[in-house]
């Protein structure tokens, strides 16, 4: 039994590791379905990640702090928004540009703040959110097979992981049965067409971006209040451009981006679990190896094995009203 109990470890690691991807490349799904290429979900996570941080060290609410990461975000997409909606900016340059700002941001203030070298201090234990036992977990922990799995994978998550997954058919809900899906999917297509029909592109535009800031809000939130206990200088590392190849790996599909953000979460729980182990016939693997296969397997995925992905064919591009 002992691979079993190491494969539910895995399996339980890589759910929690999934949870921030799935957050921010649901946020790329909303902006990027309605023409809006956002390149800066790394920068939106991490600000909010800050913004959660110093707001439940200073309050001592786990739900402040998510209010205030939710805020942030909500302020950097609007940003974003300005500049490449309202200015028809050139949309990659402005989420690289937010990435960067965000990245030394944090810094600056968490030293001007807390003076920790751009750490936060330690959050309390009711400003974070807690693992939460589901009922029965306790009674069938010793059950065979199906026992370790409810109790150690699915049930002893936080509360911001149940509403990840929560957050995927709600997704696929508004995007694919109702009016404001159906006008933000022909946005992203053929936004001449629905400004034709008297809907606002810029507005819909905005309305996309918000949503993706709400979402990043969650990702950033849970990286800093659920997962850890403080805000840790460029904590995001990366996981916004991962999520972001998850979204294009998936085809801009929600149930799909589930999927691939839980295999990048599998390979990474893997990669943290191998680090220090020896293997058969090689000795043992340095961390470094271990630490860039997420990295890797987007570059070999979006490379050759999704087939063609069509972006939404207004993507990226501003749109111009004619007179």
């Amino acid at each position: 039994m002992e691979f079993f109990d190491i494969l539910v470890s895995i399996l339980g690691s890589a759910l929690r590791l999934s949870i921030p991807l799935l957050f921010t490349a649901l946020a790329g799904l909303f902006s990027e379905r309605a023409g809006v290429f956002d390149i800066g979900l790394e920068g939106k996570m991490l600000a909010a990640a800050f913004a959660s941080a110093c707001a439940a060290y200073v309050t001592g609410s786990a739900w402040l702090g998510l209010l205030a990461g939710i805020g942030v975000s909500i302020v950097f997409s609007l940003v974003h928004g300005f500049a490449s909606i309202t200015n028809r900016g050139n949309q990659i340059v402005s989420g690289v540009a937010l990435n960067f700002v965000a990245m030394g941001l944090t810094v600056v203030l968490g030293q001007a703040w807390f003076g920790q070298g751009g750490r936060t201090p330690q959050v309390p234990g009711d400003g974070r959110f807690s693992p939460i036992i589901l009922p029965g977990a306790d009674a069938v922990r010793d059950v065979p097979i199906i026992g370790p799995l409810y109790a150690n994978v699915i049930s002893g998550h936080n509360i911001l992981a149940y509403m990840a997954f929560l957050a995927v058919p709600i997704a696929w809900w508004v995007l694919f049965r109702t009016r404001f899906g159906l006008r933000l999917r022909a946005v992203g297509e053929n936004p001449g067409a629905v400004d034709t029909a008297g809907i606002s592109v810029t507005w819909m535009r905005y309305r996309a971006v918000i949503v993706a800031g709400f979402l990043c809000g969650f990702s950033g939130t849970y990286l800093a209040i659920a997962q850890s206990a403080a805000f840790i200088n460029n904590m995001s590392a990366g996981k916004g451009y991962i999520a972001l190849a998850a979204l294009i790996f998936a085809k801009w599909k929600p149930v799909p981006v589930m999927f691939a953000c839980l295999l990048f979460g599998f390979l990474d729980a893997v990669a943290n679990f191998m680090q220090g182990k020896s293997v058969p016939g090689i000795g043992e693997v340095p961390v470094q190896i271990f630490q860039a296969l997420p990295y890797i397997l987007t570059i070999v995925l979006l490379a050759g094995f999704i087939g063609v992905a069509h972006a939404p064919k207004a993507g990226g591009v501003p749109y111009v009203k004619e007179r």
